[in-house]
């Protein structure tokens, strides 16, 4: 369920790409590799029955994610 929403939110967030500049483009691809990684660490250890962890580290890299596409947003602001 997690990775048909997260493919989503890509699928949204390419269809507003056009409106961004290119560094805002490069700063939100990192984000996605970011989010990626994070997630494929997560079902790893989910996999490996720590759930808990698995949560936590998925949490983890949302909020570091959300940050990077925050952050590229504003680039285009200013």
């Amino acid at each position: 369920m997690k990775k048909v929403l997260f493919l989503a939110l890509a699928a949204a967030s390419f269809s507003f790409a056009s409106c961004d500049s290119k560094t805002e483009n490069a700063q939100e691809a990192n984000a996605e590799q970011v989010e990626e990684a994070g997630e494929a660490k997560a079902d790893a250890l989910e996999n490996a029955g720590n759930e808990a962890a698995a949560d936590s580290v998925e949490d983890a890299t949302e909020a570091t994610a959300d940050k990077m596409e925050n952050a590229a947003d504003s680039t285009d602001a200013k």
